[in-house]
């Protein structure tokens, strides 16, 4: 099943999208994408800079998997809308990152950890 996925502010996890209706379907602390893209819509954004206060402009979409472990070289991914204008690889020369073979996406500490295999 095709999902967006984004971080939900006010609950503290993630919201699960239909692609194909576009209902919120599930919550969740934790999950795994297959064929994942990630999206960043710029007009969002832009308003967040503006405004400085934060709004859904920023998700992942990809094919839900159940498999859920996340490999020992899997890469950290972070999203920032002051500081970047797409997801980035996580480090000192942060990278961007449009698109991976497998996403997995937790909680932890009421924060979204996004972590990403490309093979």
């Amino acid at each position: 099943m095709k999902v967006k996925v984004y971080f939900n502010l006010h609950k503290k996890l993630f919201s699960v999208v239909d692609v194909e209706t576009g209902r919120v379907i599930d919550h969740s602390y934790g999950l795994s994408l297959n064929d994942a893209k990630f999206r960043v819509q710029e007009a969002g954004r832009q308003r967040v800079l503006r405004e400085k206060r934060k709004n859904v402009h920023a998700y992942v979409v990809g094919e839900l998997d159940l498999n859920y472990a996340i490999p020992s070289d899997a890469k950290k991914v972070t999203y920032n809308p002051y500081l970047y204008n797409s997801f980035v690889l996580k480090g000192d020369d942060p990278m961007p990152v449009k698109t991976a073979y497998k996403v997995f996406l937790k909680v932890e500490n009421n924060r979204p950890q996004i972590f990403i295999n490309f093979s």
